[in-house]
């Protein structure tokens, strides 16, 4: 039996080793921007990455931590990290969307985002927030539970972080020193598992031609795990992410979608997955034997492993797009092995190999039925503090459409020489050339703002958003904002249009979590629709998918002050103009003020 000074110095050591599981309150963190050679499907590229890490390295914080992540820029593009889900309370200047609430860093130059993690646990991500450049440059955050705080739900084995577009996985194997003391060991071949999207091309050329053109984009040349293709890709066998599992343990995976333009399937062979956690926020635990994850989309599950090991029999863990649209898309699949650990030793060569069965491209239906199951803790400890009285409500069409092809020049949009474009409420966003919060904190009318105040609250011209689209597809332009006052309860019904085909469209949220209370098909009906809404238990999350030919209604309350970008997680319709953004006031008291800016704020 250990003696109490043994357990008292053994704390000191894992301390010491692991400093991510320390009582500190300030994590510091550095991030070097700089080149990378990789080679993928036979092709080497240059990439950006995270101090020379692909994907990126980790972030690991406890709730109720302050992070400090000073980024160096050593590359040629201007940059930006986007703390993805963090809610960033008054401290907005640090969220990172270029040209929204910060100039990005240019070349040589650094800055440092300083921000507290604040009612939040469980595993959100960090990526660049700037045109296409994070392809490369993303990775996994990490929010443990405050110290004596234990999960809502079984104890693991161990866990194994995953990122889709990003897939991570990491082990962690707990080990309980009968005074419950729990010591988290990283042991995750390379620190960190995460799934993406490969280009042999550079996508910053891919989507700088399609704006030129008019045209769809070309799509991605593979999808990855942990930077690894798998053995379904040319010259990609010895390319493949492997995991080792013992038999009869529970583990706890974490899920996070980095690609840039595709929603996932995701599923381990003859294996059923318990859903804990979405978007940093514990859930109402459920099983599913195929899990479905949209870009910027994070989610927690628990893996119980056979009771015993299947020797000569691996599994494969695939992933594969969910599309709903007219265009194209990589239509492949990335597998990465779950292997058993052998009491007995095995050469690395298997009679049997599983593969899961994953739904067709398009099934909406299951898509529906899955995103249905989530519902929040709501419980006293995990409240669901749902607005139940709404003061703004507002009514969004988000979709696709044209913009006018350039005189004198030829476009390869979708019809009659047009270029591809996409919009909320038909309005285009047009990134101005100062960041917005700059020019919003530091302006002293309105003559000095590089933005507008009057974004349509509902469509100017109504239409069956999801029957026979009109003849006029074109949109408008402009750099418009959504005012709203401190502490404003907040309704936002989110339509998708069928203007050029319906599609699901993953709208992410800045500095917030919102309740989906309601989500159909078909058009939105203001007098039915609401009475269906769910104010018990909604789910809580920062990223959502407004279904195909369908709507999504959710809804927040106002209180953290800043300039927040609303936009769609994929990268294309981002670029093509799918974005808005809330202008939200000060309120009166002293902690519900936008922080001043800070000293390095990158100029532009």
């Amino acid at each position: 039996m250990r003696s109490s000074a043994h357990i008292v110095l053994f704390g000191f050591f894992v301390i010491l080793v692991f400093p991510e599981f320390a009582a500190s309150i300030t994590r510091h963190y550095t991030f070097n921007i700089e080149y990378l050679n990789v080679t993928r499907l036979c092709h080497t590229r240059t990439i950006l990455s995270v101090n020379g890490k692909f994907p990126g390295p980790r972030l690991i914080a406890r709730e109720g931590d302050r992070v400090v992540v000073k980024v160096n820029n050593h590359v040629s593009n201007n940059v930006s990290i986007h703390w993805h889900g963090v809610r960033q309370l008054t401290s907005g200047w640090y969220d990172g969307p270029s040209y929204v609430t910060q100039c990005p860093i240019q070349r040589n130059q650094s800055f440092t985002y300083n921000f507290t993690i604040t009612g939040q646990r469980g595993t959100l991500l960090w990526h660049a927030h700037i045109s296409w450049l994070r392809a490369t440059l993303y990775g996994p955050i990490i929010i443990l539970p405050k110290r004596n705080d234990s999960y809502p739900f079984p104890k693991p084995h161990s866990e194994i972080p995953i990122l889709f577009g990003i897939i991570y996985i990491h082990i962690i194997y707990i080990i309980n020193i009968k005074v419950l003391i729990y010591v988290y060991i990283l042991i995750c071949m390379h620190g960190s598992c995460i799934a993406g999207e490969w280009f042999n091309v550079d996508p910053e050329a891919i989507i700088s031609q399609a704006l030129q053109t008019g045209g769809g984009p070309n799509v991605s040349d593979a999808y990855t795990i942990n930077g690894l293709p798998g053995l379904f890709y040319n010259c990609s066998s010895q390319d493949t992410y492997r995991v080792k599992v013992k038999p009869g343990k529970t583990y706890l995976l974490r899920l996070i979608n980095a690609a840039l333009n595709d929603e996932l399937f995701f599923s381990i062979a003859n294996h059923t997955l318990t859903v804990v956690e979405t978007d940093a926020t514990y859930v109402k635990p459920f099983d599913a034997t195929t899990l479905v994850i949209a870009p910027g989309q994070t989610m927690n599950v628990l893996l119980n492993t056979h009771p015993h090991s299947p020797n000569a029999t691996t599994f494969l863990m695939t992933a594969r797009p969910y599309f709903t649209g007219r265009g194209t898309f990589d239509n492949s699949t990335v597998a990465g092995i779950l292997q058993y650990h052998h009491h007995h030793h095995h050469k690395d060569n298997f009679t049997l190999l599983i593969t899961p069965t994953l739904p067709p491209i398009n099934a909406t239906n299951f898509v529906a039925n899955f995103t249905s199951k989530f519902k929040s803790l709501a419980n006293s400890k995990f409240p669901a503090n749902v607005p139940k009285k709404v003061d703004k409500k507002f009514f969004f069409t988000v979709g696709l459409g044209t913009s006018p092809c350039p005189q004198n020049a030829t476009c390869q949009g979708p019809n009659n020489n047009t270029k591809f474009a996409a919009s909320v409420n038909n309005v285009s966003f047009a990134l101005p050339s100062v960041a917005i919060l700059q020019s919003y904190f530091g302006g002293s009318n309105n003559n000095n703002k590089n933005y507008q105040t009057d974004f349509p609250t509902s469509p100017l011209n109504p239409f069956n958003y999801t029957g026979t689209p009109p003849n006029n597809t074109m949109v408008s332009n402009g750099t418009k904002v959504v005012v709203l006052s401190f502490n404003a309860s907040v309704e936002v019904v989110l339509q998708d249009t069928s203007i050029l085909g319906a599609e699901s469209h993953p709208l992410h949220l800045h500095g917030y979590n919102f309740f989906v209370v309601g989500q159909g098909f078909g058009n939105y009906d203001p007098n039915k629709d609401p009475s269906k809404f769910n104010l018990v238990d909604p789910i809580e999350r920062n990223t959502v998918g407004v279904p195909a030919a369908g709507w999504v209604a959710i809804r927040f309350l106002a209180d953290n002050p800043g300039v927040w970008f609303m936009h769609c997680h994929l990268d294309v319709h981002t670029s093509w103009g799918l974005r808005m953004a809330w202008l939200v006031l000060d309120g009166p008291g002293p902690n519900q003020k936008l922080q001043p800016p800070p000293s390095d704020l990158p100029q532009c």
